[in-house]
């Protein structure tokens, strides 16, 4: 997976990544965005448009935000809630739209106060 969207994006999802990426890999969810591992090319033109800083290189990212390496990819992988199978490679954010859902690891952690 080349490029993973971590923590800093939950809750903020300002959307900036979608409009540079131009595989349209950039899956949105409730509260975070996610980037499908097999559609990324590894441009990295998301990377500069965030202005959380919340994209980088799987092999970059800081130590307390390795967990969303594996997140980023279950979202695509497992079975989200309210959903009846994997999203697996939906071949395009923008013609599946909003997913509208989050993994697990997203849904527990609290939003900010």
């Amino acid at each position: 997976m080349p490029y993973v969207i971590a923590g800093p994006c939950i809750d903020v999802m300002d959307r900036s990544c979608i409009d540079e990426c131009p595989v349209d890999c950039i899956y949105e969810g409730a509260r975070k965005l996610y980037i499908s591992p097999v559609e990324c090319i590894d441009c990295g033109a998301c990377e500069p448009a965030c202005p959380v800083e919340a994209i980088s290189q799987d092999r970059a990212l800081e130590p307390d935000q390795e967990v969303h390496l594996a997140d980023n990819e279950a979202f695509f992988t497992t079975v989200l809630p309210g959903r009846d199978a994997p999203l697996g490679d939906p071949g395009g954010a923008s013609a599946l739209g909003v997913v509208g859902v989050d993994t697990e690891l997203v849904n527990r952690l609290d939003a900010p106060a």
